[in-house]
């Protein structure tokens, strides 16, 4: 070695080409390309905000207006790639390589590039996971992160929607790396310190607010009584049968379903009290009545939720909020506390095989997985017991020392067997193995692996797959609750009667269901606007799910 400043001789470098650009450490909007074309340099891993909700878009229409004469071969290393921009600086030549972790919105516009050959994928990851290497071998060179607003030294307000921004900064600042912080105003004290000003070296002042997608909302308007169904199925089915308290949900209509079947349904089973008490969650504001009503004692939260900041700060006995009264989310701490202190994970899927591998890569969509594969494993690490887990664990083994038997997590896909346009949910064979083919790629994108899955509930039925015995009767299973797929009318009838006869398939007559009873009137609220009326007005839902 030469020296063993190198790296920070390089940073410093970087930090006085960007003064040029700003007036102490304050840059104005319209500086933002000079600026980052004097910190960013051909090749460097960039990590742009771009993350599940939070969106640093000032920032990413500067870098998408770059010169691709002197910003080139970025590597992106960005949990989200939610806007345009995201993507129109690959088409730009200013980025070559991507590491992510969910692409909703651009799902199809990055299958597109993916095989036009225009991005060069490193992997789909799980947050968690992204994370983790940012620390190893993804360290950003420059992080480009947003927050609610700054003072003249660089102390950032991150707000309710803090996501990603601690951990980004953490990596990137500690590790001779440049921050660039985009905030709505700047302030001459802010609410609280969310970032140290010691560890941000530019603040733009963004022409406008950032934007925040709003991804957790479902209106319950366009809840169907299927839906309604299967919400039931897993409530008596799997949260009473298990007494399940701590757990997280993933995104749709059919966790959503569940959320308001609580206070209503659940309630009348007797559940309260005794079944989702604890939550690791974004405030999606289908749980509003399930708050209101006693059920739901305490959530963590990945990010916020837009429109429910109000509602947070006069909840503060629910809620993880500061002394200002807003939201303290943090999406790696809340991702920690899914993996190794919930019990249970339900979310849904585009795709499950025959084995139980699910994934939400379609020929036509990569999606990314977003939280699911970390919320949605089973971790070997954990050392602490609790009846839910120690059940499942029963179920799975039934020989040896009792005291070595380790308990197991819950890991349920709750999907309809047919999706949008009439598309299966159910196949032969995953579309994420043809991706991997045609990139080249060693390891297929799936979601959760099927020795995570522990059931799989739809319209017809929960396969629990804890209980299968063998390979053949794990197929069997799936395939019994797979409906009028081809996977579900080529199943074994003789023997899924068997397994049903075992408990391993449950019809919803076998859970004592009578499926007409499922109906809308069983949710709690059947719109937006009675979810705010349940909120006394302190819900506060974005314009495109006002109707009234």
């Amino acid at each position: 070695m030469s020296g063993w400043r190198q790296e920070r001789a390089a940073r410093d470098a970087r930090i006085e080409a960007g003064r040029a650009h700003a007036s102490g450490k304050v840059v104005a909007a319209a500086q933002v390309v000079d600026l980052l074309e004097a910190v960013l340099r051909p090749g460097d891993r960039v990590c742009l905000e771009g993350d599940n909700q939070k969106q640093a878009d000032c920032l990413a229409r500067g870098l998408s207006q770059c010169e691709p004469a002197r910003v080139h071969d970025l590597h992106m290393v960005q949990s989200g790639i939610v806007l345009p921009e995201h993507l129109d600086i690959f088409e730009h030549g200013i980025a070559r390589r991507l590491d992510y972790s969910y692409s909703g919105p651009q799902g199809g516009r990055i299958a597109r590039m993916l095989y036009g050959g225009q991005i060069e994928l490193g992997a789909v990851h799980t947050y968690l996971e992204l994370f983790a290497r940012y620390f190893v071998d993804l360290t950003p060179n420059v992080a480009l992160i947003a927050g609610v607003s700054a003072d003249r030294d660089g102390n950032l307000y991150t707000g309710p929607n803090t996501e990603d921004t601690p951990t980004v900064v953490e990596a990137t600042a500690f590790k001779n790396g440049v921050v660039v912080a985009q905030v709505n105003e700047i302030v001459d004290r802010v609410p609280r310190v969310d970032i140290p000003g010691d560890r941000i070296d530019f603040v733009v002042e963004a022409d406008k607010p950032f934007y925040v997608e709003p991804l957790f909302t479902r209106d319950p308007a366009a809840m169907t009584e299927t839906q309604i169904l299967m919400a039931m199925m897993a409530i008596k089915g799997i949260y009473a049968a298990y007494g399940i308290r701590r757990l997280n949900h993933g995104i749709g209509f059919g966790t959503a379903a569940i959320e308001l079947l609580l206070p209503t349904y659940a309630e009348r089973l007797g559940l309260k009290g005794k079944i989702a008490t604890h939550w690791a969650l974004n405030p999606h504001p289908t749980l509003i009545p399930a708050i209101e009503s006693g059920f739901v004692k305490q959530v963590h939260c990945f990010g916020s939720e837009v429109g429910m900041d109000r509602y947070i700060r006069e909840r503060p006995d629910i809620f993880f909020t500061g002394a200002d009264g807003s939201l303290r989310s943090n999406r790696a701490f809340c991702q920690t506390a899914g993996l190794y202190a919930c019990d249970l994970f339900i979310g849904s899927t585009l795709q499950i095989d025959l084995m139980g591998h699910s994934s939400t890569v379609t020929q036509s969509r990569v999606a990314g997985f977003g939280g699911a594969p970390n919320m949605g494993s089973d971790p070997h690490g954990r050392r602490h017991p609790s009846d839910t887990w120690m059940k499942a664990g029963r179920e799975m083994e039934i020989t040896g020392d009792p005291a070595l038997m380790r308990g197991r997590k819950l890991v349920v896909q709750i999907v309809e067997t047919f999706g949008d346009k009439l598309v299966p949910a159910f196949v032969e064979r995953l579309d994420a193995l043809e991706l991997a083919k045609k990139l080249g790629l060693e390891l297929a994108p799936v979601m959760v692996y099927a020795d995570d899955v522990t059931h799989i509930v739809t319209e017809e039925g929960i396969a629990n797959l804890l209980l299968c015995r063998t390979a053949d009767e794990r197929e069997q299973a799936i395939r019994g609750v797979a409906g009028y797929t081809e996977i579900g009318r080529k199943r074994d009838r003789a023997m899924v009667e068997r397994l049903r006869e075992r408990g391993i398939v449950r019809r919803p007559e076998d859970l004592g269901i009578e499926p007409l009873d499922a109906d809308r009137s069983l949710l709690a609220a059947k719109s937006i606007k009675d979810l705010v009326h349940w909120s006394g007005g302190l819900y506060e839902p974005p314009a495109k799910f006002r109707n009234w």
